[in-house]
C-alpha cells in the first residue's frame, strides 16, 4: 500500500530541529517498517504561530495551488491512503481533505487537537479549518491520554480514535546505562515552559542536602542559556553545562548517566524521557498530562513541585537499588510499547483495516 505523507508544521526534513520533525521522521520509518510505501506529498509550510489574518488569508491561496499541483501529478494516483501528522489550530491540514476527496481514499490524521474555543478570534479561520479536517478524518491516532480526551468529545459518529503511543525511531534498545556518571538533565534552552522546567531543577537542587554526593549535567542550549548559567550558578561546579549534543554523543551521556532529571513543564511527552529510559534510566519528573503518559513508574508524590522532587533525588542517590529496579522498570517499557515494533504494529492494523 502506497500512503501519501503530509505535515504541515514541519516536513521531516525541515532544516530546523524540532519534536515535530523527530515524529514526523519518526512516523515516515513507522510506516515504511509496517510494509507500506511512504511519500510525502508535499513540503508546503503552513503555521500562523500569532493570528494574522492575512497569513492565514495568503496560505489558504498558497494550499489551493498545491491541491491542485498534486491533483495533476503522477503520486497521485498511485495514493491508497493520507495521513497527515500535526493538525491544530496553528498549522490545519489544508491539503490532505480535499485531496483524499477527490481521490476517494482515507484521511488519516495522527498527534491531531481539537480547540473549539479557537473558533472564534485571530485565528478562527484556521481552527475552523482544522476542525474540519479532523471531521473528515477516518481515524485519528492520538499519542496522548490529554488528547483523546477534546478528541473523544467533539469525534463525529463512526470516527475511529486510536492509541500510537511516543515511540523511538529505533527497533532495538541502546545500550543499558553503567550509572557511573552524574544526574542529566535534557532540554532545549528557551523561555516559557523550557525555562519553567530548568527554574523548578534550581529550586530543587537548592533542597538537597550539601553532604548527598550529586552532580548534575545539563545537555541543551538555546536563547536562554545565560538566564539557565544565571539559575544553576548557585550549585558551583556540581552543575556542568555540556551545550547541544549530536544524538551520538547524547546517547553517550544516556548510558553513563544516574537518572534523568527533567521536571517537564506542559511537556507534550518529551523524547528525552524516552530515549533516557530506553537505556535504563529512571526518571524524576511532575506528575503532569504527557509526561505520565511515557515515565515508567510515576509517582503522583512527585506532582507538587521542589520538595517532591528533591525527595525523589535523594531517595534514588541514596538507593542504589531503587535507582537501578525503576530503571530496569523504565527500559522494559521502552522496549515493549515504544520502540518501532510497537508503532508500526499499530499503524499497520489501523490503516490495512480501513481499506
Amino acid at each position: 500500500m502506497t500512503v501519501a505523507f503530509y505535515a504541515p508544521l514541519k516536513a521531516p526534513d525541515h532544516p530546523v530541529p524540532s519534536g515535530d520533525r523527530t515524529m514526523a521522521r519518526a512516523l515516515m520509518t513507522a510506516l515504511k517498517h509496517a510494509g507500506f510505501v511512504a511519500t510525502v506529498a508535499s513540503d508546503l509550510r503552513i503555521y500562523d504561530r500569532v493570528g494574522d489574518t492575512a497569513l492565514q488569508t495568503d496560505l489558504a491561496a498558497q494550499a489551493k495551488k498545491e491541491v491542485a499541483r498534486i491533483l495533476s501529478g503522477p503520486d497521485a494516483g498511485t495514493w491508497q491512503c493520507w495521513l497527515t501528522y500535526h493538525n491544530y489550530y496553528k498549522a490545519p491540514d489544508l491539503i490532505g481533505p480535499p485531496v483524499a476527496r477527490a481521490l476517494g481514499i482515507p484521511y488519516v490524521q495522527v498527534e491531531s487537537t481539537r480547540a473549539r474555543k479557537r473558533l472564534t478570534g485571530p485565528w478562527a479561520r484556521f481552527a475552523q479549518a482544522a476542525e474540519a479536517a479532523s471531521d473528515q478524518a477516518h481515524t485519528i491516532f492520538y499519542v496522548t491520554a490529554r488528547d483523546a480526551e477534546t478528541l473523544r468529545r467533539d469525534a463525529p459518529a463512526g470516527q475511529v480514535l486510536t492509541h500510537l503511543r511516543p515511540f523511538l525511531d529505533r527497533k532495538e534498545l541502546p545500550a543499558q546505562s553503567d550509572y557511573s556518571g552524574a544526574m542529566l538533565s535534557v532540554g532545549m534552552m528557551r523561555a516559557g515552559d523550557k525555562l519553567g522546567s530548568y527554574k523548578l531543577i534550581a529550586d530543587t537542587l537548592a533542597l538537597l542536602d550539601p553532604a548527598l554526593d550529586w552532580h548534575l549535567d545539563i545537555a541543551g542550549d538555546g536563547p536562554a542559556e545565560a538566564e539557565v548559567a544565571t539559575l544553576m550558578a548557585p550549585c558551583g561546579a556540581r552543575v556542568r553545562m555540556l551545550g547541544a549534543l549530536p544524538a551520538e554523543a547524547l546517547q553517550l551521556q544516556y548510558e553513563q548517566a544516574r537518572l534523568l532529571f527533567w521536571p517537564g513543564v506542559n511537556e507534550a511527552f518529551g523524547y528525552a524521557y524516552l530515549e533516557a529510559q530506553a537505556a535504563g534510566l529512571p526518571v524524576v519528573a511532575q506528575d503532569r498530562p504527557g509526561v505520565r503518559d511515557v515515565v515508567a513508574g510515576m509517582q503522583p508524590a512527585v506532582a507538587e513541585g521542589p520538595h517532591a522532587m528533591a525527595a525523589r533525588l535523594t531517595d534514588m542517590l541514596t538507593n542504589r537499588a531503587t535507582m537501578e529496579t525503576l530503571g530496569a522498570q523504565a527500559r522494559t517499557q521502552i522496549g515493549e510499547h515504544h520502540l518501532l515494533p510497537a508503532a508500526a504494529g499499530t499503524l499497520r492494523a489501523a490503516i490495512e483495516g480501513m481499506t
